[in-house]
């Protein structure tokens, strides 16, 4: 196999650098190359010269190496999508909160306080009716008008 390798091994690595232009590349495939080809020498059935088979050899690996860096990049691609969108879906849900957040503050006082304590204190409609010196149908009708208010755009 040393002689293999010292007899090969730059036609290998010129084949490989010709396709890849990358030296540290095609160093690494040179070498996975030969240690396929160790594995593999019982295959070789002498139909074409050595150089020959050891470049396709070489050439499958390359080919192998480029499928899963592609993959790679294109995840990586479609993680970088992702976080970019779950951003713009951030800052627009942000924007969105910002402006349900005027809205609300532009309510009447009593419509203002009736949704605050819904949404936010997790009251039953009783007890917003109770709270605010009201019926419990009252804080239900207050609080339907309010929220009608809130999702209607101008």
């Amino acid at each position: 196999m040393d002689e293999l390798y010292r007899q090969y091994s730059q036609i290998v690595f010129h084949f490989l650098y010709k396709k890849c232009k990358d030296p540290a590349l095609a160093e690494d495939l040179m070498q996975e190359t030969f240690l396929k080809a160790l594995e593999r020498l019982d295959s070789y059935d002498h139909s074409c010269k050595l150089s020959t088979w050891l470049c396709q050899i070489a050439k499958h690996l390359l080919y192998q190496h480029w499928d899963k860096s592609s993959r790679v990049r294109l995840e990586e691609l479609d993680e970088s999508l992702q976080a970019c969108q779950d951003t713009q879906q951030h800052a627009m849900a942000k924007v969105e909160l910002a402006d349900v957040w005027d809205r609300l503050q532009a309510l009447p006082p009593d419509a203002r306080r009736t949704v605050e304590l819904r949404v936010l204190g997790d009251l039953s409609f009783r007890e917003i009716g109770d709270i605010l010196g009201r019926t419990e149908n009252w804080a239900r009708v207050t609080f339907y008008r309010a929220k009608l208010s809130l999702i209607q755009r101008d």
